[in-house]
């Protein structure tokens, strides 16, 4: 009996262990995948163009509410949207300011995409700088259906987590210059690369995660 009960402590011991998981850096990782939301939309204002990330979803389960040139943007899927006249090459500031009006389910991230090609084919390319409400920034690339982080998701102090209510907003600024490609939030550099590293002449726009609630503006280009 004392070995029997000996194996038995032993067994459930182990079996305790195994079920543990270890802990996540909520900065750097996703909480499992939530479906999109149907948002009952009109799809998006005239003159620009939306691509969602999964091809079978449809923008009008977004919807766009235009007001004194601010766009009130609910989601819905993930997509990116654009204007062709927004192109820039060699030196120039992309820049955009959003703000989180409401907590999603899960951190998502909204922000500038710069440098983009083929936008409304499969081998669509460009490179995003993202933010979101906890407080992390985001550098990406995109090739057709293949993603590589350039900056992976990271906490900086210039990227404020959102209040109780879900709020907070982010100035976000995309500086591309001869030496380097500098990204800004709030008036602060979080993240830099050398230029010629990503992709930064073509059309610029702006990246709308799924399931959100937030206001922007068309992206808007300096040189």
């Amino acid at each position: 009996m004392t070995k029997y009960t000996t194996l038995l402590i032993a067994a459930c011991a182990a079996a305790c262990s195994a079920s543990r998981t270890p802990a996540t850096d909520t900065a750097t990782a996703h909480a499992p995948a939530d479906p999109d939301v149907a948002v009952q939309g009109t799809g998006v204002p005239s003159g620009f163009t939306a691509i969602t990330d999964d091809t079978t979803a449809q923008m009008t389960n977004a919807r766009y509410a235009t007001k004194n040139g601010n766009w009130e943007i609910t989601t819905g899927p993930a997509h990116i949207i654009f204007s062709a006249k927004d192109t820039a090459s060699g030196s120039y500031t992309a820049s955009a300011t959003f703000t989180q009006l409401e907590a999603p389910h899960h951190p998502e991230g909204y922000g500038i995409i710069f440098g983009g090609k083929n936008l409304t084919a499969p081998d669509r390319s460009y490179t995003y700088f993202l933010v979101r409400g906890n407080g992390a920034f985001l550098v990406k690339s995109r090739n057709g259906a293949k993603t590589t982080d350039v900056l992976a998701w990271r906490t900086d102090d210039a990227v404020p987590k959102a209040d109780s209510a879900g709020k907070a907003t982010y100035r976000l600024a995309v500086r591309v210059g001869a030496d380097s490609v500098r990204f800004v939030v709030n008036d602060k550099q979080v993240g830099a690369v050398k230029s010629g590293t990503i992709a930064t002449d073509g059309v610029a726009g702006l990246r709308v995660n799924h399931n959100l609630h937030v206001t922007t503006s068309p992206v808007s280009i300096s040189r």
